[in-house]
């Protein structure tokens, strides 16, 4: 998860048990602390993981990028990671499976300025799109622009790192892929203007889950990993029911980050956590992976069940 202001980092354990009625769990978070982890820090705040029996350490990485390859070496139990990336992790030959949703929609998106030259898809010809981290964010953006006839020949693609909405905001790029429609709409408003978002999956790409649980391929059945999924299912249910509660608590546990883009980012984001965590679309995921094998970012795929279960 990229965000556009500064975050601190939290660490968070779960309140000691008896050593004999305990499970520990670390859980390596995809990015700094933000709103995206509340179902994890309310699961630990509202007692659900002691309740199951578990110790949960969530930890947030100094490399982003770390978390998949540290769990399958057996130094973490659980990551959080994206479901784009985990076919790239298996096409590596990662031993990693998906056993749980976190945010059970896609928050990519291609972002312009409402009052900006880009006011549809069709005129992206001959525009500069800025993007962070290349390869998935140009299959997204390629498959949105076959849509409308165009292909990323037709632009200028401009690495701008993180900085996506400076960028835009600047005029340095009429557009920006891979900006996060619950963070960088409001930040744009916060600086006066007005953003507008095309949503990948209502331009040609697959729908597809933008947070997901993984753990090594051997631990996929470990009754500890099926009770934090549980935990987590019982703070989202909580949290959904119980909005301005849910979020006066989340800031309590993360003050650090109350500001007026969290608190938006919150509430934006709190409809697309997973009401089941452990629920698997096997369609979806077999749609999505035929559309990385299209978009040549994965070959020769395994067997779906090999790398994305259904835990009881």
């Amino acid at each position: 998860m990229r965000l556009p202001s500064a975050v601190l980092a939290v660490l968070l354990a779960a309140a000691p048990l008896p050593a004999a009625a305990q499970d520990r769990l670390t859980v390596l978070l995809d990015w700094f602390v933000n709103p995206d982890h509340a179902p994890l820090l309310l699961a630990e705040a509202r007692g659900e993981f002691e309740a199951r029996g578990l110790e949960v350490e969530l930890i947030a990485p100094a490399d982003p990028s770390a978390p998949p390859r540290l769990v399958a070496a057996r130094q973490g139990d659980v990551a959080v990671t994206y479901q784009p990336s985990l076919y790239q992790q298996v096409d590596e030959g990662l031993p990693v499976v998906r056993v749980g949703t976190l945010v059970a929609s896609p928050l990519n998106s291609l972002v312009t300025l409402a009052d900006g030259p880009i006011q549809s898809l069709e005129d992206l010809d001959g525009a500069t799109v800025g993007y962070s981290v290349g390869g998935f964010e140009d299959a997204l953006l390629g498959r949105m622009l076959a849509t409308v006839g165009l292909e990323l020949s037709d632009l200028t693609l401009v690495n701008v790192n993180f900085a996506l909405t400076p960028a835009l905001l600047s005029g340095r790029v009429d557009a920006v892929i891979g900006a996060f429609r619950n963070f960088e709409l409001t930040q744009i408003r916060l600086e006066g203007r007005e953003g507008r978002a095309f949503l990948p999956e209502e331009h040609g790409v697959p729908s597809y889950e933008e947070l997901i649980y993984i753990v090594r391929e051997d631990r996929a059945d470990d009754p500890a990993v099926a009770r934090f999924l549980e935990a987590v299912e019982a703070a989202t249910l909580w949290m959904k029911e119980n909005p301005e509660e849910a979020e006066a608590l989340f800031f309590e546990v993360a003050p650090d980050i109350d500001d007026a883009l969290n608190r938006q980012a919150f509430d934006d984001t709190l409809p697309t956590f997973a009401r089941d965590p452990k629920a698997l679309d096997t369609e979806g995921y077999a749609r999505f992976a035929d559309f990385m094998e299209a978009a040549g970012l994965v070959s020769d795929l395994p067997d779906l069940s090999t790398y994305a279960v259904e835990l009881p």
